[in-house]
């Protein structure tokens, strides 16, 4: 039984369960053009069964800029369009959504480097709006880099190729991203449950 729903691979009651969470933001070839500044417009979300090293459930959040426009270079990185997020919802609403029905503040998250915490962190202060994390966020790319024993912190793509993983569905889109940085995961989880559980590195 998947405990969130959506689309899995396993899971059952009583399972640890880990937030993987990754996001897409306004970007730029360049600086931004007076007056924007970079917003989240995508949220990707699946969680990982950490007892049973599995998938549980995707989810997917599009998010509606109020202070930028997806650029010609944004839709080209993330295949995002403005008329997409148009139909998205409040960034505000986007949280709400995310601790009532994904229980971010209860569960420990993991995302792959701090930019997805940092970019909550930055938005939810300049918008007001209520921080929909708790304080467990494990960087996925610091434990990853640790577990294979690199000197170097691999891009999330690069990661996939060492672990010997395919990259499922398209790179720097939320969701996707999501649940091939879960696989990662998946993989690193044996003998580390404990740090992905309590906050990690």
């Amino acid at each position: 039984m998947n405990t969130y729903g959506g689309r899995g691979e396993g899971g059952g009651a009583g399972a640890r369960l880990l937030n993987v969470v990754d996001v897409e933001a306004t970007c730029w070839d360049g600086q931004p053009p007076p007056g924007q500044v970079s917003e989240i417009i995508e949220i990707g979300l699946t969680v990982v069964d950490l007892r049973a090293g599995a998938r549980t459930a995707r989810h997917r959040l599009l998010v509606r800029p109020s202070r930028s426009t997806v650029s010609a270079f944004c839709t080209e990185l993330t295949g995002l369009t403005q008329a997409e997020v148009d139909g998205g919802t409040s960034f505000a609403d986007a949280c709400r959504t995310l601790a009532a029905e994904h229980r971010t503040g209860l569960l420990p998250w993991a995302s792959w480097g701090d930019y997805d915490r940092r970019q909550f962190t930055r938005q939810c202060r300049a918008a007001g709006v209520e921080y929909p994390f708790g304080q467990h966020h494990t960087n996925a790319k610091i434990a990853f880099t640790t577990a294979y024993g690199l000197r170097r912190r691999p891009g999330m793509a690069q990661a996939l190729e060492l672990a010997g993983l395919p990259l499922e569905g398209r790179h720097h889109r939320g969701d996707d991203d999501a649940w091939n940085i879960a696989a990662r995961i998946r993989r690193t989880v044996t003998g580390a449950r404990r740090a992905w559980a309590s906050g990690g590195p």
